[in-house]
């Protein structure tokens, strides 16, 4: 567990200074994710990115409100619900998240076998703890 964890922890420092090196807060390229990755159907609600993101509403739109300043995302009402606010990631957000993809692929190409073998190592520990107590 302290090997997937640590691997873990190196994946994420990665992914915190590759944003920071595109002038991005790690939360800020999080929320970008999170808008760009929602799954069919979802809308990219205030809500939604707070939960997705595991922020209060306030933080969220806070992050919004910077990244908006910099024109990597927009934002508008529901045609449905005018309290909602949908927010929508701009040409320039997409290219900058489309780097930040590009570095975390190639990382993820270096950095993956060894979450992949320190994951099959806890999953064979927790087989054998199980066959034990059995």
């Amino acid at each position: 567990m302290a090997e997937f964890r640590s691997q873990i922890r190196r994946f994420l420092h990665f992914s915190e200074e590759q944003a920071r090196a595109q002038g991005l807060e790690p939360q800020q390229h999080q929320l970008l994710l999170a808008v760009k990755g929602l799954p069919a159907g979802a809308i990219a609600t205030v809500s939604e990115l707070a939960g997705r993101l595991q922020l209060k509403h306030h933080s969220v739109v806070e992050l919004i409100d910077r990244l908006e300043k910099r024109g990597y995302v927009t934002r508008a009402s529901s045609r449905e619900d005018r309290r909602q606010v949908i927010v929508h990631l701009t040409p320039e957000g997409s290219k900058v998240l489309r780097k930040l993809s590009v570095a975390h692929h190639e990382e993820l190409e270096a950095a993956g076998p060894r979450l992949a073998l320190a994951l099959r190592s806890i999953a064979r520990q927790h087989r054998a703890r199980q066959k034990q107590a059995a």
